[in-house]
């Protein structure tokens, strides 16, 4: 149980919060070969005003909030926040 704990308290205190701007991302898919969680995909279930499926995360608990997959988006659509 203590474990569960520090797992709970660890992800409440630094987990990432991933933010996407839909109508921005053009679905490049840039983002999505440099995360090296592999939790980004594009959203094929979603087409945004441009015509495009923009990307979404998978599981934000993953996300170790290394921003490359913001530093990589040429449309500065995805937000990483600590």
């Amino acid at each position: 149980m203590f474990i569960g704990l520090n797992t709970i308290v660890w992800s409440i205190l630094f987990m990432a919060k991933v933010t996407i701007k839909n109508e921005s991302c053009k679905g490049c898919t840039l983002c999505i070969g440099v995360c090296p969680k592999g939790i980004i995909e594009l959203d094929k279930g979603t087409i945004n005003n441009k015509g495009h499926h923009p990307v979404r995360i998978t599981d934000e608990s993953k996300c170790t909030a290394c921003a490359f997959c913001a530093r990589m988006c040429p449309d500065f659509a995805i937000k990483i926040e600590k």
